[in-house]
C-alpha cells in the first residue's frame, strides 16, 4: 500500500509540473590514442539529440558526477543550438556521458573557465560600454572606437583580441600564471596589476596574420579582408567552458567574387588553441586564401613547417613601440590547416603561409594558437614548442569519437 502511494504521489507531482518535459540521452566517447587526454572539447547539435521538445537547460554527467557545460544559441534566435562541455579521457579508453534535458530554463552555477567580452570606447569620459555585436559600413574607420580593437576573449591559458578592421588580425595576450585576467586588466594591465604579476600583448603583429588569421591571397603576398560593404563583430558565446568571437564581412569584393564570409573563433577551457571555422554563404569557387604564422619581427625568429598543413615561428622581439618601459617577449605561433584545404606552402616577408582552397564548399576549419615564454607552464625553447606543435597536431587528426546512444 505505501508502495502504491508513493507511486501515485511521484506521477501526481511529475503531472504538476506545468508541460515540462524532460529526457535522457547518453553519449560514449571513445579516446584512440595511447594518451591520457585533458579537457577535451564535446560539441553536440541539440536537434542530433531528438529531445522532442525545445530544450531550455541541460545537465551533463560524467558518471556520478556533474560536470559543467553551456547550451549555445549560434543562430541568435533564443533557441539553444548546441551542447558544449569539456571531459578527460584516459588512454585508449571510453567513457558513457549522461545528459539530462529538461524543456524549463533552470539555472546552474558553474565556475568561469573563460571569459569573453566586447567594449564601446567613450574616450570623452574614460568610460566603457559592454557589447555583443557591432556592425559598421566597410568604410568606416572603427578600431579606435572599441576598447582593445576589438573583442577580447581567454581561458586559463592565454588571450586573444581580434582587430576591427580590414586586418582582421587575432593578436595574443601572453600570462605568467594560469588564470583569467582580462575582465580586470581588459588587456591593458596598469602599472599595479603589471606588479602583481599579469599578464600583457606580447606580439607586435603589424601587417603580418599574427596568430593564423585568414587573409587574402594575391599570388605574392598575405593582403587584408578589403574592400567590403559591412564588417562585424561579435561575442557569440561567454563560457563557463568556451567562448565564441566572430567577425563578418559582407560583400567582400574578391578575386571577381562579392563574398559573405564569418570567421568563427572557438576557444575552450583549458586550451590554449582557437578552432577557426570559415562560413560562406554560397559555394566557393577557384578563390585563393591564405593563413599561418607571423614571421616575427626581429632577426631572432626560426620557423617550422612538416610541408603537410602545419607551420609554427619562434621569436624574440618588442611586443609595442615603447622599448623603455617594456621588455623584448619570446612568442611561438603555430597554425594547423587540414590536408584537404592545402593548395601551396608560401611565405612573404611578415608570415609563414600555406594557400587555402575549398572549390564547392561554404565552409573549411582550421586551427591556430600561441605561447609566450613568461608562461611558467610553458615551453623552454623552440624545439620543445615545436615539438608540441606536432603532438597538437596528431590529436586534432584523431579526435575523440562521439557516439549519441538514444
Amino acid at each position: 500500500m505505501k508502495t502504491k502511494l508513493c507511486l501515485f504521489l511521484m506521477a501526481f507531482c511529475s503531472a504538476s509540473l506545468m508541460g515540462q518535459s524532460v529526457k535522457t540521452v547518453s553519449l560514449e566517447l571513445k579516446n584512440g590514442l595511447d594518451k591520457d587526454l585533458k579537457d577535451v572539447p564535446v560539441c553536440v547539435k541539440i536537434d542530433d539529440l531528438r529531445a522532442g521538445f525545445t530544450v531550455r537547460s541541460a545537465k551533463v554527467m560524467d558518471s556520478m558526477k556533474e560536470i559543467p557545460s553551456q547550451l549555445d544559441d549560434m543562430d541568435t534566435d533564443y533557441v539553444p543550438d548546441e551542447l558544449a562541455f569539456v571531459v578527460d579521457m584516459p588512454a585508449n579508453g571510453t567513457k558513457r556521458i549522461e545528459i539530462e534535458l529538461n524543456s524549463e530554463r533552470i539555472v546552474r552555477q558553474y565556475p568561469q573557465r573563460v571569459f569573453a567580452t566586447m567594449l564601446a570606447r567613450d574616450t570623452k569620459k574614460g568610460k566603457h560600454a559592454e557589447i555583443r555585436s557591432v556592425t559598421v559600413p566597410g568604410d568606416v574607420n572603427f578600431y579606435n572606437m572599441i576598447h582593445g580593437h576589438g573583442p577580447m576573449f581567454e581561458s586559463e591559458l592565454v588571450g586573444y583580441r581580434i582587430y576591427f578592421n580590414a586586418k582582421q588580425t587575432v593578436d595574443p595576450y601572453g600570462k605568467f600564471e594560469k588564470g583569467l585576467e582580462l575582465e580586470e586588466s581588459k588587456f591593458y594591465p596598469n602599472d599595479e596589476q603589471l606588479a602583481k604579476g599579469f599578464g600583457d600583448d606580447v606580439l607586435m603583429v603589424g601587417n603580418s596574420c599574427g596568430v593564423g588569421a585568414l587573409k587574402g591571397w594575391n599570388g605574392e603576398k598575405a593582403i587584408h579582408i578589403e574592400p567590403v560593404a559591412f564588417r562585424t563583430e561579435r561575442i557569440l558565446a561567454k563560457g563557463p567552458v568556451r567562448v565564441i568571437a566572430e567577425v563578418k564581412v559582407e560583400g567582400w569584393e574578391y578575386q571577381g567574387s562579392l563574398l559573405n564570409m564569418t570567421n568563427r573563433y572557438t576557444l575552450y577551457a583549458g586550451h590554449r588553441d582557437l578552432i577557426v571555422d570559415t562560413y560562406f554563404d554560397s559555394p566557393l569557387q577557384k578563390e585563393i586564401f591564405c593563413t599561418g604564422v607571423q614571421n616575427i619581427m626581429g632577426t631572432e625568429t626560426v620557423s617550422y613547417s612538416d610541408h603537410k598543413g602545419l607551420v609554427g615561428s619562434w621569436g624574440r622581439h618588442w611586443p609595442v613601440t615603447d622599448t623603455v618601459k617594456y621588455a623584448k617577449e619570446t612568442v611561438g605561433i603555430a597554425t594547423f590547416i587540414p590536408r584537404k584545404y592545402v593548395k601551396q606552402e608560401v611565405s612573404d616577408k611578415d608570415n609563414f603561409l600555406y594557400t587555402i582552397s575549398a572549390v564547392g564548399e561554404t565552409s573549411f576549419r582550421y586551427y591556430t594558437m600561441f605561447t609566450s615564454r613568461k608562461e611558467k607552464f610553458g615551453f623552454e625553447n623552440s624545439d620543445s614548442w615545436f615539438g608540441y606543435m606536432n603532438e597538437w597536431k596528431k590529436e586534432l587528426e584523431n579526435p575523440v569519437e562521439v557516439k549519441i546512444i538514444y
